[in-house]
């Protein structure tokens, strides 16, 4: 913020910054003037925050600073700082601007004295989390009641005889397979993967354990190594790793289906209890008797109600024969009062057609006098039409051409047959043909008047 301020003697404007413009510059400043660095102290007042967040100050003999490794990074450190540990930590020099302190952002954290092993493992991790080995979906689920358990591990680690122990206290029945392997040192890591072959290829155990006792970043470096945390991944049997403390982590414990914070929780995660099992037995048998008692209680009540409804034989047949009686009767009686309303019906009918009934010696009459009037009116059309016929002849014989020519008139033609009407028509010399009342004249036209 600038605040213009009126100076009185020499009538000057300066800049005046809050206490917040200053952090924040200095932040910038500081920020600005240092890289990312890798410093080494020691450990103290550490505070794991519910945020996943670590507070903690890192100091030597003559200085301390303070530090601040957010969740999403310390997420990848594969272990958790307490007061004490020497470390060496990559980080970048900030301000924290509320209390105006400097303070480092840790990116990287590893305990010192391990650096080159630590940034192997962080590096590895890395690899194989992006590559998708570390994906829940990718996780086979533990078999609930395996049939047989194999161990990896030394024959002669601690750790061996803690699962033994347990497996035996919660689950004798079940077989344990032991598959020998270093678990430490050259070679170890070649003997591990063996181990696992050997396993998957045999297919006689449907859970593994990958188990030994803790130690240092060194000691279980083996279980860091990328061929194995590959055959993990790959594995058709499903494999609990269960290496070291609670604090320490390896490559397989990210990899494997399941990760035991130690081979004695591994032991315990792959089986339930003997008696355990007895009682959810016990308990599963208690509940098939009540669902039986209590399905054979409600068949009782239905057979008890079937038997309210049952009757005797011939009780049922003399029911039977007093209900087929009883149809009789009112079929009968209905029978004949059909029958007396069809009679009633019928009788009535023949009442109403004899009313109907026409007189047939009127009608005969009328008949009778019909037909002599039809056949006096017939004789009298025959004879009108006769005489008209008679006078219609007598005017086609006056009209006829025969008639006609009978007078003296002819009917000239030309040679195409055409009668001709007028002499103006006729070509000289022409040929025409003259039809009398009798006979046929062929005439040659010499001369033609008006």
């Amino acid at each position: 913020m600038t605040i213009e301020s009126q100076d009185t003697n020499a009538a000057t404007t300066r800049d005046i910054l809050t206490v917040a413009q200053l952090n924040q510059a200095v932040s910038h400043l500081l920020e600005d003037s240092f890289d990312a660095c890798w410093v080494r102290g020691e450990i103290s007042n550490f505070t794991n925050a519910s945020s996943g967040h670590w507070y903690f100050t890192l100091k030597d003999d003559t200085a301390s600073v303070r530090a601040v490794m957010f969740r999403s990074r310390a997420a990848t450190t594969g272990f958790t700082p307490k007061a004490g540990d020497s470390v060496e930590l990559k980080a970048r020099v900030t301000l924290y601007e509320a209390r105006g302190e400097y303070q480092l952002q840790v990116e990287q954290l590893r305990r010192a004295g391990l650096g080159t092993l630590f940034e192997a493992f962080v590096a590895l991790k890395n690899k194989l989390s992006a590559e998708g080995l570390f994906d829940s979906e990718n996780k086979r689920a533990l078999p609930q009641y395996p049939k047989a358990i194999g161990v990896i591990t030394s024959l002669g680690a601690a750790a061996l005889h803690d699962v033994l122990t347990a497996l035996a206290r919660r689950a004798p029945h079940v077989p344990i397979v032991i598959y020998p392997s270093l678990v430490q040192g050259a070679g170890a890591a070649l003997q591990l993967r063996q181990a696992l072959a050997l396993a998957n290829a045999r297919q006689e155990v449907d859970t593994l354990l990958l188990v030994r006792g803790g130690g240092s970043l060194e000691d279980l470096f083996s279980f860091n190594d990328e061929a194995l945390a590959r055959d993990i991944a790959a594995s058709l049997i499903p494999v609990v790793s269960g290496v070291g403390h609670e604090t320490d982590f390896t490559i397989a414990d990210f990899v494997a289906d399941v990760r035991a914070p130690t081979p004695t929780a591994a032991a315990e995660l792959v089986c339930e209890t003997r008696q355990s099992q007895l009682e959810r037995v016990l308990g599963s048998a208690q509940y098939a008797q009540q669902l039986l008692v209590r399905q054979l209680e409600r068949l009782a009540q239905r057979v008890d109600r079937a038997t309210v409804g049952l009757v005797p034989p011939s009780q049922r047949l003399a029911h039977q024969l007093e209900k087929v009686e009883g149809f009789g009767r009112r079929v009968r009686s209905a029978f004949d009062k059909q029958f007396q309303r069809t009679r009633a019906r019928h009788a009535h009918m023949h009442l109403r057609f004899e009313g109907l009934m026409p007189e047939l010696s009127a009608l005969r009459a009328r008949l009778t006098h019909a037909g002599a009037e039809l056949q006096a009116g017939q004789q009298r059309l025959l004879l009108r039409e006769h005489a008209r016929l008679e006078g219609v002849g007598a005017q086609l014989r006056a009209l006829s051409p025969e008639h006609t020519l009978a007078r003296g008139y002819a009917i000239v033609r030309t040679p195409d047959k055409k009668i001709l009407r007028k002499s103006i028509d006729a070509q000289l010399g022409e040929a025409l043909e003259v039809t009398l009342a009798e006979g046929v004249l062929n005439a040659t036209v010499t001369q033609r008047g008006l």
